[in-house]
């Protein structure tokens, strides 16, 4: 159990996703919970800090569908703000 009282929930599915107009960009993207459940996208704050598996905990596993996910230059998404040479992250964000 969490601090919300519902039980931890294993990612089932993960994965990137290609922005259909910047081909180097790739979103990145986790599901938890219910894989028929009413879906939910956990917004995560920044600058920069990417979504974190904890995020999932807000959510009922057995009702919801928590789809998590990074902006462009977050976390796992690439290119990343985050390397020494920040240009192909901000290129086309």
């Amino acid at each position: 159990m969490n601090k919300r009282g519902y039980p931890n929930s294993p990612c089932y599915r993960l994965g990137h996703l290609t922005v259909t107009e910047h081909l180097k960009h790739q979103i990145y993207w986790e599901e938890y919970g219910s894989r028929d459940g009413e879906p939910v996208m956990f917004l995560h704050g920044g600058p920069g800090a990417g979504s974190h598996k904890s995020f999932a905990r807000f959510f009922d596993p057995d009702r919801y569908r928590v789809i998590l996910f990074d902006q462009r230059g977050c976390g796992k998404s690439t290119p990343s703000a985050g390397d020494d040479d920040t240009t192909a992250a901000l290129t086309d964000n």
